[in-house]
């Protein structure tokens, strides 16, 4: 049969039909808020390649991150931003560094209203900005750089985190992290691996955010943009030695990875919409050439449909108000 008996436009005709028949939907709970916090911070500061973005205080996130919960977001990924660095991101494993400050002062806020997340990566604590501890090469240290992301882990967990993000692309470290807070009694810590974290131009307005130092690349332990068996490789591997989620970093340009990652695995797969995907709209919309709310839902959409059940966003609190009114 063919046309005029199929007509397919019957279940377009109404918002009502569509919403019926609509094969993929987002929620509030799907979406994740990456949040940044600065030390040493009296007001909020804005970011000014992610419009609307800010570093926190340790106060304006407390009640952005209570505003979040009352929206409905699935989760909160806090970011810290220290005061000083040194080679080996000592600020990632004090206990009174700024991001597991954050941490606590997050869960004192919403307790388990909400999943509150830690980022596990040396990046943003490091001289020189890279995600872990320098060779005399220059060179990262894979093996040395899991002692730092064990110690940095039992910190997180002990300020109180859900679950934390090993997100530095250190080969075995979500093993080496996984056993050590077994050992520690924290069982209950879950992992969301940054299984799939592509050496990306998209990551461009996050380094502002955090106030990167980083001079060069990371193309040596990120993984090439190129590769699709490299990326479900990374996965099996995470998946194999702990983790309870998986990721794909960045989202829209690796659609078909993420597609790929969420047909190959029993575990909760999530994506990143990464700041470059958020500033190119955010530019585009303030130009006039897009319209802003649609495309946001759009994109959230595609990601979704894709296989992300978990949707790391920095429109997930405004989105959550978005698909209240659709």
């Amino acid at each position: 049969m063919g046309f005029p008996e199929v007509r397919p436009r019957r279940l377009r005709r109404t918002p009502a039909m569509r919403r019926l028949v609509a094969e993929t939907h987002v929620q509030p709970s799907n979406l994740i808020l990456p949040m940044f916090v600065k030390e040493g911070l009296a007001e909020p500061r804005p970011i000014s390649s992610l419009p609307g973005v800010v570093q926190h205080s340790r106060e304006s996130l407390r009640k952005a991150a209570a505003e979040a919960v009352a929206e409905g977001v699935g989760g909160i990924m806090l970011f810290g931003v220290p005061e000083t660095r040194d080679e080996t991101g000592s600020g990632g494993i004090d206990p009174d560094g700024i991001l597991n400050v954050a941490v606590r002062d997050v869960v004192a806020e919403v307790g388990d209203a909400t999943v509150v997340m830690a980022d596990l990566c040396l990046d943003e604590f490091t001289s020189h900005g890279h995600c872990g501890v320098l060779a005399a090469d220059g060179s990262v240290d894979n093996d040395a750089t899991l002692r730092q992301y064990e110690l940095m882990a039992l910190a997180q967990a002990e300020a109180g985190a859900h679950v934390l993000g090993p997100s530095g692309m250190m080969d075995g470290q979500v093993g080496v992290v996984r056993r050590a807070l077994d050992k520690a009694g924290y069982t209950d810590v879950s992992l969301l691996a940054y299984a799939v974290k592509y050496a990306s131009a998209f990551f461009g307005p996050f380094r502002e955010a955090v106030e990167s130092a980083l001079v060069g690349d990371r193309k040596s332990y990120q993984q090439d943009p190129a590769n699709l068996r490299e990326a479900l490789r990374e996965v099996a591997l995470d998946v194999e030695e702990g983790a309870d989620m998986v990721m794909v970093k960045p989202a829209l340009p690796y659609l078909d990875v993420l597609a790929r990652v969420a047909e190959m695995v029993d575990v909760p797969v999530a994506a990143y919409q990464v700041s470059g995907e958020y500033a190119m709209v955010e530019a585009a919309a303030a130009n006039g050439w897009l319209d802003r709310e649609k495309v946001i839902l759009e994109t959230l959409t595609s990601i979704r449909r894709a296989g992300g059940q978990l949707i790391l966003t920095y429109w997930a609190a405004e989105a959550a108000r978005l698909l209240r009114r659709t």
